[in-house]
């Protein structure tokens, strides 16, 4: 069968009806159960690495083909490293605290009534994603460890590494006794699956979609399945007056050039005009090979800069390409925040406590620093083990979603025979 032959409504159908039955059994799983499926998903990954290696080769050799940025071909890229880090990160949520069954709150009625919320699975949940091939063993190993059952649907340029991943993850799944279907992977590129997983209410619970604008948009336009949005990373880093120059130097760099295509890097630098040496910031990004472009202040710092264009404050480069502007102090920085940012990860460089502590409180991102590289705005380095995106919208989780990002509650209610009266 061609992908044009793929009748993507009943494919999702059956699909759907597989998941459910696996998330029923899910939500029984013990907290043993489920951690050993990981364990043996982890260690079956690096048993397979040679494979996965072998498949992420030809998507490596079609993305060169089609001229991906270096950026992106770095998202894409798995090597032994990688894999290990992949596998490691299975391993940890394995041990993480299982959140289901986790009482939240308890109340006691002057009735005698006990009102008691407890954590729960979500059910069924979709994963639309771009590029990034761990993210097929990071959303299926935290969907799993939180009792829901997991479809999965990879971008075109990770296709052979999804699969190759997958068929790993499914390996250890099986090994530990859950049904197969519990992650499952969409067989074809076609996009009207990813229209038949939007409009799949009631059969699927929650869509979380990883990738580009337009992928989030159209998640958001078309799903008639609730949203956790995970949207474009413009992190933002302001150099505040009082900032030490060697450290912001230090995070700065590391802040952009680290890895330039992941959602935590920063994408505008903001420098106060009363900061003590802002040259010397801009000649150490463009000398890490980044491409710097500034307002009319900030060239004159430095030739090698280029001008910016007014689209340039709202661009998420994921390349080696930042925008700089000079600010009139805290209050233009965190308006050009406002106006510009996506309400990612958003970081302030300064040794004035009550600075850091006010932009603390007053930008409205999800994850908001103070001395630190926005690079660190990862799951994993919140101690979550792995991360299924970072959702930038206010309801249910925000920040790195983790477990109990991909739980619900329901009530028990506890009495001993009181009617209302």
């Amino acid at each position: 069968m061609t992908e044009t032959d793929v009748d993507c409504e009943n494919l999702i159908a059956d699909m759907t009806t597989k998941a459910r039955s696996a998330a029923h059994i899910l939500a029984r799983a013990t907290d043993d159960h489920k951690s050993a499926a990981l364990k043996y998903a982890a260690s079956a990954v690096r048993i397979d690495t040679p494979k996965i290696l072998a498949a992420n080769a030809l998507d490596m050799a079609a993305g060169v083909a089609s001229h991906l940025s270096d950026a992106l071909l770095d998202r894409l890229k798995l090597d032994e490293k990688r894999i290990a880090a992949m596998a490691e990160a299975m391993d940890q949520v394995a041990i993480l605290e299982d959140p289901v069954g986790q009482i939240i709150d308890t109340r006691t009625q002057p009735n005698g009534l006990t009102m008691r919320r407890v954590r729960i699975p979500v059910g069924v949940i979709g994963i639309i994603y771009e590029s990034r091939p761990n993210v097929t063993a990071d959303a299926a190993a935290l969907a799993l460890r939180s009792g829901n059952a997991v479809i999965l649907r990879g971008g075109s340029e990770a296709v052979h590494s999804n699969r190759a991943i997958h068929h790993a993850m499914v390996t250890g799944v099986t090994q530990a006794g859950l049904p197969s279907e519990s992650v499952q992977l969409v067989p074809t590129q076609d996009r009207m699956a990813v229209g038949a997983m939007l409009r799949a209410q009631g059969a699927i619970d929650m869509i979380i979609p990883r990738g580009g604008k337009s992928l989030v948009a159209r998640v958001q336009d078309e799903a008639r399945v609730p949203v956790l949005a995970h949207l474009d990373g413009l992190c933002h880093t302001y150099v505040h007056s009082q900032a030490d120059p060697e450290m912001a130097q230090e995070i700065i760099v590391n802040a952009k050039m680290r890895r330039t295509g992941i959602c935590g890097a920063t994408e505008t630098l903001l420098i106060d005009q009363d900061y003590a040496a802002p040259a010397k910031l801009v000649a150490a990004l463009i000398d890490a090979g980044c491409e710097v472009r500034a307002d009319d202040m900030v060239m004159e710092l430095d030739s090698r800069t280029v001008s910016a264009q007014e689209e340039d404050w709202d661009t998420e480069y994921l390349d080696s390409v930042i925008s700089v502007r000079m600010v009139a102090g805290l209050e233009d920085a965190m308006g050009h925040i406002a106006r510009h940012g996506s309400h990612h990860t958003d970081a302030i460089i300064t040794g004035d406590e009550k600075i850091a502590e006010r932009f603390l409180a007053e930008v409205d991102s999800a994850i908001v620093m103070h001395n630190a590289s926005t690079q660190y705005a990862d799951g994993g380095e919140f101690g979550l083990g792995a991360e299924i995106g970072i959702a930038t919208g206010r309801l249910h989780a925000r920040g790195p979603v983790a477990l109990e990002g991909l739980t619900t509650y329901k009530w028990l209610v506890l009495g001993q025979g009181q009617t209302r009266p």
